[in-house]
């Protein structure tokens, strides 16, 4: 189209629309460059756009851990949760920001979850046996004392 018909208004329609960006892949990509406050920027744009797509909340929450902001990650993992109890990252990320705060039946139980349909892939393995030895500690500990 040449400048003079984009300049009289003379361009067809379709091309006026603005083109919606991948917000997702932009988070993705700036968290890893290490900019995870930028990539949450994107996250949100990405969850307006998507606000049942529980993979943006985990990627959300992963950020927030980052950063230093667990109860924020926690809340986003449990709304990831909400859409998807299959997530196994949500799981198993909430469990162990739950067993630092001293919730260990609730992070036993995310760690079951977690166990209960394994991730597949080469990193899994690593993963799994974290879990696992997360929840013998935990079944080796005394329970906790109540008054």
């Amino acid at each position: 189209m040449s400048f003079w018909n984009r300049l009289l208004g003379k361009e067809p329609r379709e091309a006026l629309n603005p083109q919606r960006l991948d917000y997702l892949n932009e988070g993705l990509a700036l968290e890893r460059q290490g900019d995870f406050e930028a990539a949450l920027t994107s996250y949100r744009l990405a969850f307006r756009d998507n606000p049942t797509d529980s993979r943006i909340l985990l990627n959300m929450a992963i950020a927030f851990t980052k950063t230093g902001q667990p109860e924020e990650a926690i809340r986003h993992y449990k709304r990831a949760l909400e859409l998807d109890d299959t997530l196994g990252g949500a799981h198993y990320g909430v469990a162990f920001l739950l067993l630092k705060r001293g919730e260990v039946q609730p992070a036993a139980e995310h760690l079951r979850a977690f166990l209960a349909r394994p991730p597949k892939g080469a990193d899994a393995e690593r993963w799994v046996r974290h879990a696992e030895s997360a929840l013998r500690d935990i079944a080796g500990s005394p329970a906790p004392e109540t008054t």
